[in-house]
């Protein structure tokens, strides 16, 4: 892999060497638009209505509406002053307990690979972090941004990923349809607790596969091939059931069925942690 950006973890007097690398990639299969009678690639240009002309990016500068029809301009230099000097260095802040973050705040994951001759100071950052079980929260200049970042360990390496800020997450109260008591009996808990302990099991990732990638993808096979695409024949809709115990009932018994083994006893669950 090609390393993205080149720059050092510090905290105290401690300056780690690292080189920063993409740890997640889309797999998405992608579309080009074209013109539907000569499948030709559609062209998007950037064109102002007022001067009815095609605009040159030269041109073109930003600006923020803080009404309708108003706009303050900003201009790159004034852009790149209040971002300050572009820094190479990723500043942690704190260390805390991986368990009290919440995922919500994660953004995208990045690998910290040790820098030139950074190996082993790199080695002991980690090490010391496994030991006390802590993550590190940091401040990180990416692309001219100043972002908020969670460091920790997993496996041979240090992890980083980038983080919202508080106050860029939504709050759940304000979801209108939460909140307020749902009357529920004792033995539907029971029978609930009881499948999802019948269908609990080690997290896997590489077992959950893009179903829809993988017929895309042999649709577009097919095409490519000059074979029909076929049409995947229809099942049958099996009977609502809607009583809610009978549901749960007939849930732990295929659950049952499909595992070949008795219930599980209820254990306290551990805390998730992302790797």
């Amino acid at each position: 892999m090609r390393a993205l950006w080149k720059g050092a973890v510090t905290f105290g007097l401690i300056y780690v060497p690292v080189k920063l690398y993409a740890a997640t990639e889309k797999k998405d299969i992608k579309f080009n638009y074209l013109h539907e009678k000569c499948h030709t690639p559609i062209r998007y240009v950037r064109y102002c209505p007022y001067c009815e002309i095609e605009v040159p990016m030269e041109e073109i500068i930003r600006g923020y509406q803080y009404e309708r029809g108003k706009y303050v301009t900003m201009t790159e230099s004034e852009l790149e002053e209040l971002a300050g000097e572009k820094s190479r260095s990723i500043d942690i802040l704190d260390f805390v307990d991986i368990r009290q973050i919440d995922p919500i705040y994660y953004d995208r994951s990045y690998y910290l690979a040790p820098g030139e001759g950074g190996k082993k100071v790199y080695e002991l950052l980690k090490r010391s972090m496994l030991e006390t079980d802590r993550a590190a929260i940091a401040h990180v200049m990416l692309r001219s941004r100043g972002s908020l970042a969670v460091i920790r360990p997993i496996r041979e390496a240090l992890i980083m990923e980038t983080m919202f800020y508080a106050d860029e997450v939504r709050p759940v109260e304000k979801i209108q349809e939460l909140g307020g008591e749902a009357a529920l009996h004792d033995n539907e808990i029971k029978m609930a607790v009881s499948l999802i302990n019948n269908l609990s099991t080690d997290f896997e990732a590489a077992k959950y596969t893009s179903a829809y990638r993988e017929k895309l993808a042999e649709a577009i096979r097919a095409k490519v091939a000059g074979e029909a695409v076929v049409e995947q024949a229809r099942v049958p809709e099996t009977e609502k059931v809607v009583d809610l115990m009978s549901a749960l009932k007939a849930s732990i018994e295929l659950a049952k069925e499909q595992r070949g083994k008795k219930p599980r006893a209820t254990k306290k669950p551990k805390t998730a942690q992302r790797s």
